[in-house]
């Protein structure tokens, strides 16, 4: 399982979220207490896309993890 803190604008989460699908694994996105399946494009939608996310992968592509680079956040 891996985490990583990304910044999603409001025009990058339909191709977001249409990359998360093409993952076989589940992809989940946390903001504070909230959790939603990064497949679900309502639920991304739905999360304050102001504030820095959680994604956390229950699997692992290679593919999917450099897609996340662009999106990802200083640590």
């Amino acid at each position: 399982m891996t985490e990583r803190k990304i910044m999603l604008r409001l025009d990058e989460v339909r191709d977001f979220v249409a990359t998360a699908s093409q993952c076989d694994f589940d992809i989940d996105i946390f903001y504070n207490r909230y959790s939603v399946d990064a497949k679900s494009i309502l639920g991304v939608l739905g999360l304050d896309l102001r504030q820095p996310l959680t994604v956390r992968c229950n699997g692992y592509s290679e593919e999917f993890d450099s897609y996340l680079n662009r999106f990802a956040m200083a640590s």
